[in-house]
Parts: structure tokens; sequence; C-alpha cells
């Protein structure tokens, strides 16, 4: 029986290592990408690879490897990315492009890398790791909301394109995980005579508190396991809590105006 092999960007740390060393530890090939492997002081069970998700050369090299020395790759895992916060009017333009690069054009060059070689397998799967975020505009989280929602619409359009093709693609969206995402995340400076000051302070607090009292990133390592198992997944799997599924579902529900006054009412706006 053939042990798929599985590329995983952004396997350093978080949801993405979680996510490899599960997979390596029930055999499967496993490729974890970071842009700097030899930080990583820990021994891993599963390969280390370069791969910069903003550099399509970067990306190329990295796929051309793994199919050099496995032959295949069945499963791609579009895990790296990066958090931003902040009033949009505060958040530099780079910032804004940096946050696209990474979260929204690193997954299309990496679908575009690995699909002639799936076509060529008549078989594959995407699975791009969203958020829950994507699906509401969050305040001063906005440019994050937008990055993720625009990847959740992208993986329903190309898993039509090639479904035929015998490749599925599906949308994971994490809720809150106890990882290290707010180290990483961009933050607009709190500037004091911002309008913004006191508003954004109180959200960025809760932001940071929601990731610490997060859940284990095991949990969607197994539910990674479960989808790759399946043979016709889902397009769209919620890795989130009660509240925050219901709160997916109250918006489909309820007029706008009310549910943004209960999400400002939330976030203390």
């Amino acid at each position: 029986m053939h042990l798929k092999t599985v590329l995983i960007t952004g396997a350093s740390s978080g949801i993405g290592k979680a996510i490899a060393e599960h997979l390596s530890e029930k055999g499967y090939t496993v490729f974890g990408t970071s842009r700097n492997p030899k930080k990583t002081s820990e021994k891993n069970d599963f390969e280390m690879i370069v791969l910069e998700v903003t550099q399509i050369e970067s990306i190329w090299k990295a796929v051309d490897y793994v199919i050099g020395k496995s032959g295949r790759i069945d499963v791609l895992i579009n895990n790296a990315g990066m958090g931003i916060a902040g009033p949009l009017e505060e958040i530099p333009e780079a910032e804004i492009k940096r946050v696209f690069e990474t979260n929204f054009f690193g997954p299309i060059n990496l679908m575009k890398a690995v699909l002639p070689q799936m076509r060529k397998q008549g078989s594959g799967l995407i699975i791009n790791t969203t958020s829950i975020a994507g699906y509401m505009g969050l305040p001063f989280r906005g440019v994050y909301s937008a990055t993720k929602g625009a990847l959740e619409l992208l993986t329903e359009s190309i898993n039509m394109e090639v479904k035929k093709q015998g490749i599925r693609l599906v949308n994971l969206a994490p809720g809150d995980f106890a990882t290290n995402i707010a180290s990483g995340r961009y933050h607009a400076p709190l500037q004091e005579k911002s309008p913004y000051f006191l508003t954004y302070q109180t959200s960025l607090e809760m932001m940071n508190a929601h990731v610490d009292s997060g859940a284990d990133p095991r949990k969607i390592a197994r539910l990674v396991e479960q989808i790759m198992l399946d043979k016709n997944p889902k397009i769209h799997y919620k890795a989130a809590g009660m509240i925050e599924k219901f709160g997916i579902v109250l918006k489909r529900i309820l007029p706008d105006k009310v549910y943004e006054r209960m999400l400002m009412k939330h976030f203390k706006l």
C-alpha cells in the first residue's frame, strides 16, 4: 500500500508542526517547510526543507525536490501564514501587501506548482488553511479576514475546475488555537493620539487572550488525517469552538445591522 506523500508549509511551529508530527507518526511521508529550517533546534521525525512562500523560485524548487525524492505529491497543506491587526488607516500599505503575498498569493503559487504533478498522478488533495475570521469582517482584523475570505472563495472555484482530474480542494478554517501566531502577527503600533487608541487596545488584548486560551493544535492534526482518509471530503471544515461556529450561523440568519451590533458589543466598540 502506498503511503501518501504530504507537503506542509509553515511546519516549524504551531498548527503546521502539529500536523506534520501527527502524520509522520502515522507513517506518511511528510515534508515540512520553513523559511529557515536550520533555526529549528528540535529534531523532527519528518524532513524540513526551505520554502519562502512569497518567492516563486523557492516554491518551485521545494516542489521539485519533493517530487524528485518521492516521485509524487499526494497532499499539499497550505498552512503557512501571518496575522495582521490594526485600524486600516494606520496599517502601512507595504504590510497589507505583505500579508496578502503570504496568505493569498503564496497558496496560489503553491497550488500552481503541485497541480501538474497531481494531474499526472490522476489524484491529489489540497487543504488550504483559512480561518473562522474569513467568514466575517472583524474589527481591527479586516485585512486578515480579507486574505482568508479570498482564499476560501478561490478554493471553492478551483475545486470545481480540477475535480474531474481526480483532484480535490478543501478549506480548513481553524478558530482560536494555542499557537505562536500572536508573536508573529504584525500589529499597527498603538498611538495615544489615535482616534482608535482605546478600542484598538481593548481588541488587541482580547485577540491575544483568545489565542493564549485556545485549543490544542493536535485536534487540527487529527482532523487533517480524517480529511485525507475521506474519499469524498467536504469543501468546508470549520475547526472551531461552538461559540465561533454559532457566530457564523448567526451571520446567516440575523439582519446585517443586528449582527454588526452583536459583534461591536462583543469587541466593546
